[in-house]
């Protein structure tokens, strides 16, 4: 049996932003990050759709 590694839009730079509540690395809020494991493929595919939108807001407010 092989283990597949969980995709994961984590960059190691791990600092969440309190306005918008998104972390400044991978652009995911606290909630996402903490239930990565439990959102399973599709959930977690759903979210790393949605990254690249937030990242450009990020950037657009500054913050990244």
């Amino acid at each position: 049996m092989t283990t597949q590694a969980i995709k994961s839009p984590c960059i190691k730079v791990c600092a969440v932003d309190a306005s918008t509540g998104l972390c400044l690395g991978c652009a995911r809020s606290l909630k996402e990050i903490g239930g990565w494991m439990k959102l399973g493929p599709d959930g977690r595919d759903k979210v790393i759709a949605e990254l690249p939108e937030r990242i450009a807001r990020l950037e657009l407010l500054g913050k990244r």
